[in-house]
């Protein structure tokens, strides 16, 4: 039986006050701590892949479980996700599940890890997408969105990120490598895609806030690389709002054989 299992997991971020845990209010990590640990019997580890803040969703999270005594889990991996049902509330879902190493790590293993930003950019607000989206309220024409699909382009590579790091972090190096950065429609929704080996705090939602500023005329689209050669936080545009960023994908070396029956 295995001690240690790694989970792929689904959830609507916007009644949690983000991943990391809190003594006093609502987390995804204390939801699936409570609701591994009383499935089991057993106080358990719930370990992620990332800390997305307040609002934010996600349908690839990836996290390790074992129990804290390191006995074994007690249920065959591939039929977790069953037992675990009845226990997680209706805005969490295990999607995936395989067995995890010892030496394995659901952050620091990670090699990439890839989001999605979804804007409505529309006049009228759609009541189904509340909280899931960034509701623009205007439409960005086409000849616009050509153009900010050229400035996304120019943030892939390796380039050093501080232009799109939250004021006040404290990491020493924000040199991060971009292997894709894409705009495109779809229908109503404007989707950022981006994929980098990591993410500084605020990275995604200051680049698509760069990218809504150089929309509406505020900054120019043929500025982004100069705004990245800045280095500054003060050159870039505005931070989007938390509920239209989704951490979509984590990949680690090798294929993990997700298993659920």
């Amino acid at each position: 039986m295995n001690n240690r299992l790694l989970i792929r997991i689904s959830y609507d971020g916007t009644a949690y006050s983000g991943w990391q845990y809190q003594p006093d209010r609502p987390t995804v990590q204390g939801t699936l701590t409570e609701a591994f640990s009383e499935c089991l019997g057993r106080r358990c580890l719930v370990t992620g892949c990332s800390r997305t803040d307040t609002g934010v969703h996600a349908l690839g999270f990836c996290a390790t479980v074992e129990t804290c005594d390191g006995s074994p889990l007690g249920i065959p991996v591939g039929k977790v996700h069953r037992a675990m049902a009845p226990y997680l509330p209706k805005d969490i879902e295990i999607t995936g599940e395989a067995p995890a190493e010892e030496d394995f790590h659901p952050r620091y293993s990670a090699v990439s890890k890839r989001y999605i930003y979804r804007i409505h950019d529309s006049v009228t607000r759609d009541p189904l997408m509340n909280n899931r989206v960034w509701e623009l309220g205007w439409r960005i024409p086409e000849e616009t969105l050509c153009r900010l699909a050229e400035a996304a382009s120019a943030v892939t590579g390796k380039h050093d990120f501080r232009s799109f790091m939250a004021s006040g972090s404290k990491i020493e190096d924000p040199v991060r490598t971009v292997t894709e950065c894409s705009v495109e429609r779809r229908g109503d929704l404007v989707e950022l895609r981006i994929s980098a080996d990591g993410f500084l705090y605020n990275m995604v939602r200051i680049i698509t806030g760069t990218l809504a500023d150089m929309a509406g005329g505020t900054l120019d689209p043929g500025d982004m690389e100069r705004i990245i050669g800045a280095r500054d936080r003060y050159a870039a545009g505005r931070t989007a709002p938390a509920c239209g960023l989704y951490l979509a994908e984590v990949r680690y070396p090798g294929d993990i054989e997700w298993l659920s029956n």
